[in-house]
């Protein structure tokens, strides 16, 4: 069991006991040699595992997955310097994907500011606009201090924390703190919600990275069943409805696909939908909008007509619905129609969509149920669309700042926080050279993770957005990478695949091992467009 606090810890020692209290299980980084190495020798003792990764950004991904998945602060150790400055990424990262994340960084001390300019740089104004909230534990009460910090991580919207702890400050004493109640904020809402869907006949329901809680999604199924109503959700909040649900429609992105079904709509219900996950279109649509937020969001790409703020179950349960006009008939067709408009017209290699079906087919065969990771790209669309989840967070995606690179890491963070179930990374080629070295990371750790990489040796979405203008190619290719050689390289197996067969037997043959592998696999990119088109205009 962890440690409780107690009267003659440290700081280093006070700060692991908040962690523990608050569920923190790991601590990922690269560290520095002052306050990380007291840190790391004392985790243990307060059931801490530390967690070594190639690079900061990459931790910092990694730390945010374990956050999304556990509900507690993830935390990224850097040295001081370049270190912070490497981890900026992944701040700027949790601070738009709204998880509760503590950057834990080497600091100088007042003396040695005073004559050292080597590595030397502000680091609280690097990542003051990336961070919620900044200490240094050097004060009398540095346990309170701590705890202030990380419930501010943990308060909606939920981000990034810096505490920036020298050595000197590590090693000190530090009385112990009361765990304090966090105090939920005063969020009125406005307007009539019962009124509005009193009135409504045709209710649609759009499910935000806010109802990605078990609890939360709970209550939107009731809600839904009871209207009898489509829900789409956003790419975080996949499995808050399943995918097998008669009443799940298919994504929502602010998007040309969704808008057949919730043009329909004459009440838009918006649950736990956050403007950030949005994409740079203007809002579409006439009918009223109901939000129910954890807290009201100042930028909006629509005003809502009423609003329910606070406790997304309670708020979902206050509400008395009747069965609307919709029925199990209209929505599946919508749910079709939506799939078939995204299916490949590419020839050769293996389709994007089938590469997402032929794995989750492969894993059910071999009685698995991995976790997915998504990175940014061309490939998002085919792993988001066909991918079935079944709860909240079975799939995991950089959306807010939907940075390339998140995969790999997230991937690794989600086999070590269930390694019955593993997890599978659906990267592209371009995303993962951003965080290769992440793959003697998941060797290191034996994480039972399939990275599998869409290879067509190119920025495929960009390199769409180059043709659309009528450009001249530039600027968006690649030298073609070997990346099964590079992964057997790292210690991984390593498998490539350039028909569906030849796929089929590299995922039999990966799902089999309790460890880490890496399935390359050959795709034209030449349906990526019509794709492209179908989800946005």
């Amino acid at each position: 069991m962890p440690e409780a606090q107690a009267v003659n810890q440290t700081v280093a020692e006070a700060l692991l006991a908040a962690l523990a209290q608050r569920g923190t299980k790991r601590i990922w980084g690269v560290p520095g040699g002052g306050s990380s190495l007291d840190v790391i020798a004392a985790a243990p003792r307060f059931g801490i595992d530390f967690i070594l990764a190639r690079q900061e950004a990459n931790a910092a991904m990694m730390a945010l997955a374990d956050a999304e998945l556990t509900g507690a602060p993830g935390v990224v150790m850097t040295t001081k310097g370049p270190g912070v400055s490497n981890a900026a990424n992944g701040l700027a990262c949790a601070m738009l994907e709204r998880a509760p994340l503590l950057l834990l960084s080497d600091g100088f001390t007042a003396a040695q500011l005073a004559y050292v300019t080597h590595q030397v740089f502000d680091q609280q104004a690097a990542t003051a606009a990336i961070a919620k909230g900044y200490a240094r534990a050097e004060g009398e009460a540095p346990a309170e201090e701590i705890g202030a910090l990380l419930d501010l991580a943990l308060a909606a919207p939920r981000g990034a924390v810096h505490l920036d702890l020298t050595g000197a400050a590590a090693r000190r004493s530090a009385p112990p703190a009361a765990r304090r109640a966090m105090a939920a904020e005063a969020a009125p809402g406005f307007g009539d919600a019962a009124a509005l869907l009193a009135k409504a006949r045709r209710p649609v329901i759009l499910a935000g990275l806010e109802a990605a809680e078990e609890t939360t999604a709970a209550a939107l199924r009731r809600l839904a069943e009871a209207l009898g109503c489509p829900v789409l959700v956003t790419y975080k909040a996949k499995g808050v409805m399943p995918d097998a649900h008669p009443l799940y429609a298919g994504l929502f992105t602010g998007g040309t696909l969704e808008s057949p079904c919730v043009g329909r709509a004459d009440l838009i219900l918006q649950v736990g939908l956050d403007p950030v996950e949005l994409i740079l279109q203007p809002w579409r649509y006439a009918a009223p909008i109901l939000d129910l937020a954890l807290r009201p969001h100042p930028v909006r790409y629509a005003q809502p007509a009423a609003a329910l703020h606070g406790d997304l179950a309670a708020s979902l349960a206050s509400l008395a619905p009747r069965p609307s006009e919709w029925t199990a008939a209209e929505i599946a067709a919508l749910r079709g129609e939506a799939l078939a408009a995204l299916e490949w017209r590419g020839q050769g290699g293996v389709s994007p969509p089938d590469i997402v079906r032929l794995a989750q087919q492969e894993a059910r065969a071999a009685g698995r149920a991995p976790r997915v990771a998504v990175d940014a790209g061309a490939h998002m669309f085919s792993a988001t669309a066909f991918w079935q989840c079944a709860a909240p967070r079975d799939l995991l995606i950089s959306n807010g700042l939907a940075s390339m690179g998140f995969a790999l890491p997230a991937g690794i963070a989600a086999a070590l926080h269930d390694p019955a179930r593993g997890a599978i990374a659906f990267t592209g080629d371009g995303g993962l050279m951003m965080c290769l070295g992440e793959l003697a990371t998941a060797a290191q750790t034996g994480a039972r993770l399939v990275t599998i990489v869409f290879n067509d040796s190119a920025l495929s979405l960009i390199d769409i957005k180059q043709q659309q203008r009528q450009l001249a190619p530039a600027g968006v290719a690649f030298a073609p990478a070997d990346f099964a050689r590079v992964a057997e390289g790292f210690g991984l197996r390593g498998f490539r695949a350039d028909t569906p067969e030849s796929y089929r037997d590299a995922l039999r043959a990966a799902l089999a091992l309790d460890g880490p592998s890496l399935i390359d696999v050959q795709v034209n990119p030449a349906g990526y467009p019509a794709q492209l088109q179908a989800m946005r205009g």
